[in-house]
C-alpha cells in the first residue's frame, strides 16, 4: 500500500499528490533572488508555518509553501516510502 500523506512534523500532513518540490531552507539563504521570492510570498500569505521551532525545509504545493522542522532529505525519503 502506498502512503498518501506526507508527515511534515508534529502531526501535520500534506497530500503527497499535492507536493511539487521539497527544498532545504538553509540553501535559500545563499540566493538574493530566492530570499526576495520568500519575502514576497510571506507578505502575500502563501507560507504556512505551524511550528514554534526553526524550520529546516519547505514543501512547495500548487497553492502554498509549507515550512517543516524536518530535513528535506528525510521528507524526500518519506515521499518515496511504501508502507
Amino acid at each position: 500500500m502506498i502512503a498518501l500523506f506526507l508527515h511534515i512534523g508534529k502531526g501535520h500532513m500534506i497530500k503527497k499528490e499535492d507536493v511539487v518540490f521539497i527544498g532545504d531552507l538553509e540553501s535559500t539563504k545563499d540566493s538574493k533572488i530566492t530570499e526576495e521570492f520568500f519575502d514576497i510570498i510571506r507578505e502575500e500569505g502563501f507560507i504556512i508555518n505551524n511550528f514554534d521551532d526553526e524550520p529546516r525545509s519547505f514543501i512547495l504545493t500548487g497553492e502554498k509553501i509549507y515550512l517543516s522542522i524536518i530535513s528535506s532529505t528525510t521528507l524526500q525519503s518519506r515521499m518515496e516510502d511504501i508502507i
